[in-house]
């Protein structure tokens, strides 16, 4: 009796040993079986520890509407009545406030400029009105009791009041602003300094300019195209423009930018058709700069389009980055097609549904090429 329990025990025990080796050999080769696929040579591995730490960042690929994009040169002008020229009221030498440069923010009414001409041969202008004003003055109030009594005819009477009119007027042009060390030369506008014409001790002429000064609120885009474009003008609705100075791209929609006008015939380069386009700007844009311009027209419907930072480069070809799952990476080859400033159309290589690493593609490139990403393995 002893004997069959003893047999039994062990039986029993025996079979638990070996479901719970089998069990644990199912595991093994369930995991084995889950990892053995082959790789690529254009598959990338990478944990997600460093892809966290190198920002990498994927998102799944949807159709949307792509405008069609002309890629151009352009301007940025100042619009009409927003500039002003400060000219010398006065002939003298010129003396500039110590710290106004180009760019610097001005009042209306402030001072930007001084004139003398206390050591000049005709004298000080104002000084030279003063006298001639209070002489026509007194000759004026002399004579006007004489008309009455017809001393003094209508004719004499006349002129001698032209000549006193005269003296006032020129006499209150050159008074306004005169102070002791010269005649003051005010902003007429608030604004910025454009540009200042004239350096300190230059001599100036009346009516020469001294310097420009502009609002800055409304600008003009001046972009021109190929003539070979004329007939897709028509259908231009907005721009992009990025600067040289600022790697930032401007959207005209975001500036409250409206379509002015379009050449219907080539400018004097003899072969560009301008457009010019009108926005608001909002304090970092410089007139009178040269921009790259996006002009957009019509939407294609379900295009792909991806940003910059998802587009890598070698020997001439333009690859993307597919997340095949978790931490594995595929690198396919795309065909670009027309870029909008912010992104580019991608012509093939991606498909809707894919999953493509939308920032960081640079540096996944990069750790793939100098092996500083380690193998896959599996230790069990």
């Amino acid at each position: 009796m002893n004997k069959i329990l003893y047999f039994a025990l062990c039986s029993a025990f025996l079979l638990g040993a070996c479901k719970a080796n089998t069990s644990e050999n199912h595991d093994h080769a369930e995991e084995a079986h889950a990892h053995d696929h082959e790789h690529g040579e254009n598959v990338v591995e990478l944990s997600k520890e460093k892809a966290k730490a190198a920002g990498v960042l994927s998102d799944i690929i949807k159709v949307e509407p792509f405008q069609n994009v002309i890629k151009t040169g352009g301007k940025i002008l100042a619009a009409q009545g927003d500039e002003s020229v400060v000219v010398a009221t006065i002939p003298g030498i010129v003396s500039l406030p110590h710290k106004l440069v180009e760019g610097l923010a001005i009042q209306n009414g402030q001072r930007v400029a001084s004139l003398s001409s206390r050591n000049i041969q005709d004298g000080d202008p104002a000084q030279r009105a003063r006298i001639n004003f209070e002489i026509a003055k007194q000759e004026y109030e002399r004579v006007l009791p004489l008309v009455d009594s017809k001393i003094i005819t209508q004719k004499d009477f006349a002129k001698i009041k032209q000549e006193y009119e005269n003296a006032r007027i020129s006499y209150e042009a050159n008074a306004k602003g005169h102070t002791a060390n010269g005649q003051d030369i005010k902003s007429p506008l608030a604004g910025y300094v454009k540009s200042i014409y004239v350096k300190e001790g230059d001599y100036v002429n009346v009516g020469q300019p001294l310097m420009s000064i502009t609002k800055n609120k409304r600008l003009y885009l001046r972009a021109e195209v190929s003539e070979r474009y004329y007939t897709q003008l028509k259908d231009i609705t907005s721009a992009h423009f990025k600067s040289s100075y600022y790697d930032q791209v401007y959207k005209l929609d975001d500036l409250q930018g409206e379509v002015l006008s379009f050449g219907k015939n080539p400018s004097e380069n003899g072969y560009l058709l301008p457009i010019t386009f009108a926005f608001n700007n909002i304090g970092d844009i410089v007139p009178d700069s040269f921009v790259e311009v996006y002009l957009l027209s019509k939407n294609k419907e379900d295009a792909i389009a991806l940003p910059y930072s998802a587009i890598t480069e070698e020997q001439g070809l333009y690859f993307a980055y597919k997340q095949l799952c978790e931490e594995e990476y595929e690198k396919v080859e795309i065909k670009l097609g027309v870029d909008n400033g912010e992104k580019v159309e991608i012509l093939s290589g991606i498909k809707e549904g894919d999953r493509i690493v939308q920032k960081g593609a640079q540096q996944i490139k990069l750790a793939s090429a100098t092996s500083s990403i380690p193998a896959h393995t599996h230790e069990h």
